[in-house]
Order: structure tokens, then sequence, then C-alpha cells
């Protein structure tokens, strides 16, 4: 379990400790402090304190986190590569095939039951889901982000949300691509009829999405392209290249699952600030042997600058 001392300054003496401590700990709400409290895991001079009591200048405020629930998941023996770990984080390299984390028809077998055998701490904002901040499709390989802690979690939530983080992913797409770059601005939605798929729509319920690409290499029947998602929607890099009609190879779900080994979609590179060092860091992962032997057998999409 990991602690933390406050020592409480004059300047909150008269302070409900449940008031306090919802502004002092980073992603924590009062009703969580409050939860923490009841649970016993705040102590005030080493003793237990009810979530309205008043603070007094000096006093020392002990928390005890509890370890992140894991909801009875089980762990699982799945390789993948880790690129950089420390406290906050693990970077890691996510396989092809791979989900993410549990849920309908994918209960065992995930990214998570992997991390769960690893051994190291995650967090648990979501405790069916500890540790995962973004995700990747299962067919889609590459750089993930994972947080070992619920204040590395929060924190990095927010950069995924304000569209701060850096992600470049690498594709081939069917076609020759006719345009050097572009940008896609088009909205995504549930699909009307097929549940399971993501759709441009211009219905009330659709949320936005963009895009930006650049074409890389033009081959006979298909394209090497670099996207910039400056959204994160659910499906969108497939979505959008499909709209123009040049579908991702491989994509049996917007185009045709056997024109390619797998989905030729990987993450190539992601740039994050981190957590706690309040460092940007950037991170690459190698280009699948079936795409790099697409376009010759040598990656020349390039990498990452910083990592770590």
């Amino acid at each position: 379990m990991e602690k933390q001392t406050i020592i409480v300054e004059p300047v909150a003496d008269g302070e409900r400790i449940d008031v306090f401590l919802a502004k002092n700990l980073t992603g924590f709400s009062r009703t969580k402090v409050q939860a923490l409290i009841k649970d016993g895991f705040v102590l005030l001079n080493n003793k237990a304190v009810k979530p309205n009591y008043c603070l007094k200048a000096d006093e020392e405020i002990t928390i005890v986190f509890p370890a992140p629930s894991t909801s009875g998941l089980a762990a699982e023996n799945i390789p993948f590569d880790i690129l950089y770990e420390d406290d906050d984080v693990i970077v890691l390299d996510k396989p092809a095939g791979l989900v993410v984390h549990p849920g309908a028809g994918n209960e065992a077998a995930t990214l998570v039951n992997a991390l769960l055998y690893h051994g190291a701490p995650l967090s648990d904002v979501n405790p069916q889901r500890p540790g995962i901040v973004h995700r990747l499709d299962k067919e889609t390989s590459g750089v993930m982000v994972v947080a070992k802690n619920n204040p590395a979690h929060l924190e990095l939530a927010k950069q995924f949300s304000a569209h701060t983080i850096k992600r470049r992913y690498i594709a081939l797409v069917k076609g020759r691509m006719e345009y050097k770059e572009g940008f896609i601005d088009l909205p995504i939605g549930r699909h009307p009829l097929y549940r399971k798929k993501m759709a441009i729509s211009f219905e009330p319920n659709t949320r936005q999405a963009q895009t930006r690409y650049r074409t890389l290499q033009r081959f006979s029947g298909y394209s090497l392209v670099e996207l910039f998602p400056q959204t994160g929607r659910t499906h969108q890099l497939r979505v959008h290249l499909a709209h123009l009609k040049h579908p991702i190879l491989g994509d049996g779900k917007y185009g045709n699952k056997n024109d390619f080994p797998r989905l030729a979609l990987h993450a190539k590179d992601l740039g994050f600030l981190h957590p706690q060092k309040k460092q940007f860091l950037e991170f690459s992962s190698p280009l699948p042997s079936q795409m790099r032997e697409a376009i010759g057998g040598t990656d020349t999409t390039g990498a990452a600058g910083k990592t770590g």
C-alpha cells in the first residue's frame, strides 16, 4: 500500500478534513475522500477521524491508499514488450490480435490480464479496466501508455481529453492516394443498422472527428500513409479512410479482410507529458514485419525522438 503524509498549514486551520483533502489529493473527489476516511484509510495524528472534523494547524494527516482492486480479473501469461516503465506509467508495444480490456465476448486473454501477470500496480479509476487510459483496436498494434496509479491515470486522461497527446499511426491503404496530404473533418456516430460499426453521420448524437494524413509512398494498388488523429473516436482512422474510398488493408469491418494478412494499422509514435516528472516523453514502436515487407523490407517511416 502507498502512504502520503500531509502537515496542515495555518492557512487551512478550521477547514473540514474532507474538503481539505479533496483539494490537495490529485484525482480524488470529495466523495471518494469521504469513503477513504470512513473506511479507515485516513488518520489524523495516527488516529481515526470523521469527514467533518475541522483541522488545526500543524496536525499530521496520513493517507494510506488501498491497493488497486482488480475485481477478480485473472492474471495471464500473455507476452508483450515493455518500452519504458517507472513508478507512474508503463509504455508498451501491443501486439495485433490482443484485446485491450475485458468486455462482452472478451472476458479473458486481454492486455489487462497480461498486465496483472506482469505484477505492477495499476490504477483503479475503472476497476474493470485497471491501468487503461486509452485503447487500440484488437487488430491494431503499437505503442500504448498504461497508468500505474490514479493520479497518473487522471493526468494522462486530461491530456487525451485536451488532445495534447502526440500520436502518429502508419497504415497501408487500398489504392493510390490522390493527395500528398489532407485533413478529414467528418463526424462519427454509431452505424444506424450495424451497431458494432461506426459511420460518418450528421445526426445529433454524433461526435466531431478530425484526422490529418500525409502520403509517404505509393505502390501498385496501395499506399503508405501516416495518420495524425486530432480526436479519439472509436474506429476513427478506419472510418475516415474508408470514407475516402481508401480503406485500410486487411480491415474486415470497413474494407476487405482478405487483401492483407492483418489490419495494416500500427500506432507508431506516442508522446505525452509525464504525469509526475512533467517532461515530454516520446516513444516509438517498430513497424510490424508484414507491413515492413509490403514496403520493401525496410522501415522508412522514422521514429520519435526522445524516449525517456
